[in-house]
């Protein structure tokens, strides 16, 4: 027996790091996963192995960005599975470390649209099926940039601020629904993504804050650790958590 049996859930994200891990856990743990992400060879590779391994799951290749990828992957796993229990919102992209002063419109945009927007459509179109089962988890990754200033450029860190409160309002507005909120705020795990800011090309300032920043972090996360995390929270163990805030950083914010 498995601690997601019988449960229905979406991953955004889902072809590479924290995706990939939440999506090959909650697999493990008996959930019927449908996985969303732009990369379609990469989605359908980590697809591949959870069937492989006795799993269920289905790809379906897309943008958070788009109103009708988003409506595609609630469709798919009402039609596939009949039902929907839970979406991890995971997908997010990095800015270059820009403070406010030097971000060009582009990148704020590009930066809101896939942190805020891709998880506020993914609530608005799920929040319907959930409604009529009477329940649903949430659970959208965000990060420590949510809490504190000094963990990203001013796109990511204003970006992560604003799905930290979307979560929370989502959590308050439809509790008496049995509807639940959460959110993990992970440090810095070693993905493709963190990868990036090794070769990103960063203006001085930026880069300066990103080093002190990261030089306070006592280790890296890995994609597991918050796959375990995640699992937590989707399961009925902790069905009285509900627009809650879960730092996973190692104790970098402690400092």
């Amino acid at each position: 027996m498995g601690r997601l049996d019988n449960k229905v859930a979406i991953i955004t994200g889902a072809s590479s790091g924290m995706g990939e891990a939440i999506t090959k856990r909650f697999a493990q743990e008996g959930a019927m996963v449908v996985a969303i992400a732009r990369r379609k060879e990469k989605l359908q590779g980590v697809i591949d192995e959870i069937t492989a391994d006795g799993g269920k799951a289905v790809a379906v290749a897309g943008d958070v960005t788009r109103e009708e990828d988003v409506r595609n992957a609630v469709k798919t796993a009402v039609d596939t599975f009949g039902k929907l229990d839970i979406v991890v919102n995971n997908a997010g992209v990095l800015d270059k470390i820009d403070p406010v002063g030097e971000v060009d419109d582009e990148t704020w945009q590009r930066v809101f649209d896939v942190n805020v927007n891709g998880p506020m459509r993914f609530y608005r179109a799920a929040i319907p099926e959930m409604l009529k089962q009477g329940k649903g988890v949430f659970i959208t990754v965000a990060s420590v940039a949510s809490l504190y200033g000094m963990r990203g450029g001013a796109a990511y860190t204003a970006s992560k601020h604003a799905v930290l409160g979307l979560a929370k309002n989502t959590a308050f507005m439809y509790a008496k629904k049995g509807i639940r909120s959460n959110v993990i705020a992970p440090g810095f795990v070693e993905t493709e993504m963190t990868a990036s800011l090794g070769t990103a090309d960063l203006n001085q300032e930026g880069l300066s804050l990103s080093t002190a920043g990261l030089a306070l972090s006592p280790r890296n996360g890995s994609p597991d650790e918050i796959a375990g995390l995640a699992l937590c929270l989707a399961s009925d163990d902790t069905s009285y958590v509900n627009g809650a805030t879960v730092v996973a950083d190692g104790g970098w914010s402690s400092y």
